[in-house]
């Protein structure tokens, strides 16, 4: 059976015989070591730890008020099939949290809203070259229901442990329920995106310079810049397609969402209009400098045709004439005079003279 099936399955099971489901045998939770961190938040405050997953989602489900937050990281299959039959979740939401790969959504099941965040950051470089990295994605994918929040990691950065930290520190935010941990985390996603793209925009600065204002012994070549393009290209993949999630949370009532946390939202959705805005530009910038460098190339090329085409002007009157009077007739002028040979030399150096003379004067040397 597909992948698919088997979650599909394991949701079919979970809503037919949810309320059968044991919670209190840890050894029946194959989460392994893909669980970050498991937290029960009680009015916004951390409750003390609890031993298994299954053991937070029964007191959260017993007290009515509480809510749970799962960490994971790069889950297995096997893995996140239990989650899913703890948390009740869409064997589709499931597939694309297992899977990885997703573009920036908002999706809603029911009760539970299922958001897909490509995370950035930027990869530090000495020097540009046509085979840098400069931006590196990952995702999280996070499931907002009513009393509980799971975040699916992906890659090797993107850890939400600050952003915790953080939340923590304001239990009056955390306080607001689930919908305030989606938001934090669209702030956190968000706020890398802007210093990513001021990072880029550093390096988008130098290779202008290179190329506008060469320093002696230093060029842009055109692999370069096309790689930074690459890059950018990358960068808007990640930023541009969450618009459309932002302005679904900001602007649409969710159940899912605490009123309250919507106009928290439209901030988020603000600073990503303002990144895609700014990328947009770079986009355009970049393709203007990748222009006036092949129009470089162009007009270096064509000096160098020029210059070869003036030495091979210059050389062609010493051979013409050594050519003529290599043909070794009986009957030619000067060919038995004692000055020939000095009048020829110095024809030929004559001539020279004033071809260099004038292609050094019309630039072409």
């Amino acid at each position: 059976m597909s992948m698919v099936g088997n979650l599909r399955k394991v949701a079919g099971l979970t809503r037919r015989s949810r309320r059968r489901v044991d919670l209190s045998h840890p050894a029946r939770s194959p989460l392994g070591s893909s669980v970050v961190n498991c937290v029960l938040y009680r009015d916004g405050v951390r409750r003390p730890g609890t031993e298994t997953v299954e053991e937070a989602v029964r007191q959260v489900r017993e007290h009515g008020h509480d809510f749970v937050w799962l960490g994971l990281h790069e889950p297995t299959e096997t893995e996140f099939a239990r989650v899913a039959e703890l948390f009740d979740l869409h064997p589709l939401a499931v597939e694309d949290a297992v899977v990885a790969h997703q573009r920036p959504k908002l999706e809603q099941y029911g009760d539970v809203l299922f958001a897909v965040f490509k995370t950035v950051t930027y990869v530090e470089h000495e020097q540009l070259t046509a085979t840098s990295e400069v931006v590196d994605t990952g995702e999280i994918m996070v499931f907002t229901g009513p009393d509980f929040v799971v975040t699916v990691r992906h890659g090797r950065h993107g850890s939400l442990g600050p952003l915790r930290e953080d939340l923590e520190a304001h239990p009056e935010q955390l306080a607001k329920g689930p919908s305030a941990v989606l938001h934090a985390i669209a702030d956190h996603v968000v706020d890398d995106y802007v210093s990513v793209a001021d990072a880029v925009q550093e390096d988008i600065d130098e290779v202008e310079t290179e190329v506008f204002s060469p320093k002696p012994g230093q060029t842009a070549d055109a692999g370069r810049i096309y790689q930074l393009k690459r890059e950018l290209l990358e960068l808007k993949r990640a930023v541009a397609p969450l618009a459309r999630p932002l302005e679904t949370l900001s602007v649409t009532p969710l159940r899912a969402v605490d009123p309250a946390i919507r106009a928290y939202f439209r901030d988020v959705a603000d600073h990503q209009a303002r990144v895609t805005d700014q990328i947009t530009g770079f986009d355009a910038l970049i393709d203007s400098i990748l222009q006036a460098r092949l129009a470089q190339v162009a007009v270096t090329q064509n000096d160098d045709a020029r210059k070869i085409t003036a030495w091979a002007s210059i050389i062609a009157v010493p051979t013409m004439v050594t050519g003529m009077y290599g043909m070794n007739f009986d009957h030619m002028p000067e060919l038995h005079w004692r000055f020939g040979y000095p009048l020829a030399i110095g024809v030929i150096a004559v001539a020279c003279f004033l071809l260099h003379r004038g292609f050094k004067h019309n630039g072409w040397l």
